[in-house]
């Protein structure tokens, strides 16, 4: 082991390319990963794949919940088609 070290050409940031994920901390349930790790094990996918994977899906418009608007907007245009 040297006495010094030069870091004088050193280049601050991360050391790893992050290939369009980004690290962060994240406090979950304990259950909520419990069940993503056992969905894990079944599925043979990493949790962290699993929990990415229904973050990403919760974010598409088709996942929005069903409201009473939008329900009366669909069945008052299938009730005019017949």
């Amino acid at each position: 082991m040297k006495d010094k070290y030069d870091f004088s050409k050193g280049v601050r940031g991360a050391v790893v390319d992050s290939n369009g994920k980004t690290r962060i901390t994240i406090f979950l349930d304990d259950d909520v990963l419990a069940g993503f790790r056992e969905r894990a094990a079944q599925s043979g996918k990493g949790y962290q794949t699993l929990i990415n994977e229904t973050l990403r899906n919760s974010l598409s418009p088709e996942s929005a919940p069903l409201t009473a608007e939008t329900l009366r907007k669909i069945l008052h245009e299938e009730l005019r088609v017949v």
